[in-house]
Formats: structure tokens, sequence, C-alpha cells
């Protein structure tokens, strides 16, 4: 072969590979997105917020650091990971650092000592280089990387693969609660929703920066947790629900897979065991809890005030001492709710010492007791909690005792209650209660005008009760959209809530909603957006 003839061709060949490779190698990375992070719908409001006209983007370079020698950062890189990578498919990493990574990239960190933080707040700066996340504990990221998710395309929330691209809104986010105490509670007793329906209302309150799942595990319909000691509870007692479906009951295991899997998203379970009255599943279950030692029949309708535990007989003390016993030991929070509510054929004479009774029981056990307002009526023991639902006159003297109140007024915070007349799921007893009447009230100004001062007042809390509830997606229908707006009264500072503009925020989690499959309530009082 001529040899020059030969270095030509290789010289021809290398200047086409050359020039092949030309256009990907030196395309330009396109520039960031003009974005405003004022204009994105993020609920709870935060506190503070800048913004600074311009984006973040992801790609497949995009890893998450987190801040090294702390495995529950890591924990939460991982979390935080596994949200992003299904719609994304960037297949973003999770890696320890000792310092701020170069450009590109998350990174989570303790240690702000920022005493205006607190344990749950957070500190959000994003750039057109990086994301900063720190907080002062490990709620605070946990709650700060729900407010990415917000920052997200809908989109994000998909369990598959979609199109980007993935921008979030640059500015600086500092945010903290107003109330240490925000949650909702779930009756589980009228009809029995499973383990995996329970950790799916955990996912959709956790989103929206809630910390406490209330669970209302027994009531006259049905028993919903084993208690070994008296195991007939959960085999009689579990057995049924309204309408007199089969039931169902958690075993003390799949109790505390419900519990960590809480824990794991910063949401405390406080379990309730309704006493003395709303008692007919544990009186079916066991005679000698009634005055004349015959057990009840079991209950499937839906009235009220008609039960009561015997409280004259010793009996009753040493079952309410082995239930909370064996509770108390499933439970890592510090509540145990004693229910007290509705008690219509129990005479005040005898109410107020089993009330007071009960207070003890729960003491020795380490926890503290947290009742429906009319266990105000009774001494009111150190730590104790009165959650106010229709009383509140009993929570002013609740007060005056010296408990301190989780506000539930019926009239705005029950869930469960009808949006209008044509609602088909839900009752009415407490009115209708559409997504502004259940947005527009202040915790604080509603006990101030019965004279109890905000400072005594924990939080807030959404009573989801299920006489007509029978399935998670039922749940929805009735949960959503007002869960986020009792999210935002207890998160957001009440001189920053206006209806007029949250409802704007409202109207685009419309997107949010369809990509995580909530069966929600379309309002026509919401502007519901596409995007």
């Amino acid at each position: 072969m001529n040899k020059k003839f030969s270095s030509l061709t290789m010289l021809y060949a290398a200047v086409l590979l050359a020039v092949a490779m030309l256009p990907i190698s030196c395309t330009p990375t396109p520039p960031p997105t003009p974005k405003d992070l004022a204009q994105e719908a993020i609920i709870p409001l935060p506190v503070s917020l800048e913004a600074t006209g311009s984006s973040f983007r992801l790609t497949e370079k995009t890893d998450i650091y987190v801040q090294a020698g702390n495995p529950e950062l890591e924990r939460l890189g991982q979390y935080l990971a596994g949200l992003l990578n299904p719609a994304t498919g960037l297949e973003i990493g999770v890696k320890t650092t000792d310092e701020a990574p170069a450009s590109g990239h998350f990174y989570l960190a303790l240690g702000a000592n920022d005493a205006e933080l607190g344990k749950e707040g957070y500190q959000l700066e994003i750039a057109e280089t990086t994301v900063n996340l720190t907080a002062n504990e490990a709620a605070g990221i946990f709650y700060g990387i729900q407010t990415l998710r917000h920052l997200l395309p809908a989109a994000i929330e998909k369990p598959e693969k979609q199109e980007g691209p993935w921008e979030i809104a640059s500015g600086k986010i500092r945010d903290y609660p107003g109330y240490g105490h925000r949650g909702s509670m779930l009756d589980v007793s009228r009809h029995f929703f499973s383990v995996e329906e329970v950790k799916r209302y955990i996912d959709l309150i956790s989103l929206y920066k809630m910390n406490v799942l209330h669970l209302h595990l027994s009531d006259d319909q049905g028993w919903r947790i084993e208690i070994k000691s008296w195991p007939k509870l959960a085999e009689i007692g579990g057995s049924t629900e309204v309408g007199g479906g089969e039931g169902g009951f958690y075993t003390q295991e799949q109790y505390k897979d419900i519990v960590q899997y809480a824990q794991d998203r910063y949401i405390m379970i406080i379990p309730e065991i309704d006493m003395p009255g709303h008692t007919n599943a544990a009186l079916a279950s066991y005679g000698e809890l009634n005055c004349d030692g015959q057990p009840r029949k079991l209950y499937t309708g839906t009235e009220v005030g008609f039960s009561t535990f015997c409280t004259t007989k010793d009996t009753v003390y040493k079952f309410i001492d082995d239930v909370f016993r064996e509770l108390a030991a499933l439970t890592p929070g510090p509540y145990l709710h004693i229910g007290g509510d509705e008690s219509h054929v129990t005479p005040m004479a005898e109410y107020i010492p089993f009330i007071n009774r009960v207070q003890d029981i729960v003491a020795a056990h380490g926890k503290q007791v947290v009742g429906w307002d009319e266990i105000a009526n009774a001494e009111m023991k150190p730590g104790t909690i009165v959650q106010l639902w229709a009383g509140a006159e009993n929570a002013k003297m609740g007060v005056e005792k010296g408990a301190k109140v989780i506000m539930s007024p019926a009239s705005k915070a029950y869930i469960d209650m009808k949006y209008d007349s044509t609602t088909e799921l839900g009752l009415a007893w407490a009115g209708y209660i559409e997504v502004d009447t259940g947005y527009i009230w202040d915790p604080a100004a509603m006990a101030a005008a019965e004279g109890v001062d905000k400072s005594v007042i924990l939080g807030v809390e959404a009573p989801l009760w299920s006489e007509t509830v029978t399935n998670i997606k039922e749940v929805e229908f009735m949960a959503f959209p007002r869960i986020p707006g009792i999210a935002e009264i207890g998160w957001t500072p009440a001189n920053l809530r206006q209806w007029d503009e949250y409802k704007l925020r409202l109207g685009k989690q419309k997107a949010r909603f369809e990509a995580m499959e909530i069966n929600y309530y379309a309002s026509p009082k919401v502007p519901w957006a596409a995007q």
C-alpha cells in the first residue's frame, strides 16, 4: 500500500471524526430558565421567601450530598432520592461529605444553630448551581424536602419516568411552624382501614408538613388493636363495623409497623381508646366490664351515647390498666388519648372519678392524657390535654384547671362533614364545611373569644370520623382539599393567611393531586388550574 495515500486516508478519517463529534461536544448548556419563586404553589405558605428570578436544573450529573457522620441525614438523602428518581430517571445518588459539594448538586446539613428555626424549621437556598437545605434538627430537613416537592413539577410525584426538564425556582426560604401540633384523626373503628391504607394517609398528610396522626382505635362498632392480655377484644370486638362488614384489627406487630412508618415521616401516632362511653365493642367482648356481668350484642349502627363501662367495678380498672400498659409499650410518643366524649348514660357523679382514675393509670405508664373536651369536668392532672371539639366552655374550664388545648372545632375542622347538601359522603350535624369555611378561621382568635390565651394552644387537628367512609379513596375525598388548609393554619402565621391568595395556590395543586391519584373534591370555590 502507498504510505502517502495511507497517511492521507487516516488524516481524512480523523477530520471526519472530529467534525462528527463537534455538534455534540460544542452544544452549549441551555441557560437557566427564569422562574419566580414567589409564584410557586407551596402549601403551607412559608414564613419568609425571597425570589431571585432564576432556577436550578437537575441533570444526569446531579447527586445528593449529605453531611458526613449522621445516619439520619443519610436516610433523608435516600428518601429524597427515592422521591426524585422514579419520575426523572436520573439515577440521582446519595453521597456523604465534610463540606459543601461542587456545583450541580443538593446538599443537606444540620447544625444551623438558628433559634428562630426551632426543631422543625429549615432554610432552603436555591441557586443556579446548588440547592442547600439546612436545619437544626432532622425534622426540619424533612419539611424542607416537602417544600422541594412543591417546587418541582407535579409530574415528580408519578411512579414512572416523565419528560423533563426538572427545574426549581431560585431564591431563599426560611420557614418554621406556628404550632407544634398539626395533625389529623382517622377513625378506624366505625370502618376498618388496612395497614396500607393508613400508610397512604400518612404519606398524604406528611406532604403538607403535618406531624400527628391520631388513631381512633375503639368505639361501639369495633375494637382495632390486639391486646394480648384481653384477646377477645380483637377476636370479638374487632369482628364487625358499621353496616355489618367483617371489620378487622391491627396485630401489635402491624401497629408497630404503622408507628415506625409514621416516625420515618416525622409523624407521631396518638392512639385513642375511647371511654367510658363509645365502648360497646369492648362490652360485647367481655361481660365483666358491664355492671350485670353480661356481654352486650355487637353493634353496627351509628347512634352514640348509649354505652358505658361499669365505673364502680375494680375489674374495669384492671382492664384499663392492662390495655394502656400494652399500648404504652407499643407507642413511643408521649400521649395516650382516653376519649371521654358523649358518655351520656354515665352519671356525672361516676364520670368525674372515672376520668380522674384513668388519668392516674395513664401517668403510671409514663404517658400524658389527651381527651375530648368533656374531660375538663374532672380534675386536670399535670400534663393533661383537652381536645376542643364542641364545648368551648369545657376548654376554658380545662385551661383554668391547668390543661393545654388542641383545637378541633367541629364546625371548622371536622373533615367528615359534607361539603354541601349534594355531597354523597359525610354527615352534616356540625354544618356544611366547604373548603373556604375550613380555611377561614384562626385557632388563637377562636380561643381568645372564649377567654383562652394562645400560649396554651398546642395546635390543630382535623378529625375524620368514618360512619359513612368505607375505604381510602373515600377518605381522600373527604380530606382533600381540606387537609392542606388545616395544615396551613397549623404552620403559617395568621397574618400571612388570606383566602383569596390561598385558593390560587390550592387550585395549582390540581396537577399534583392527579399525579398522586388523590380522589379529591373539585370545589367550585377553588379556581383549579392545569399547572
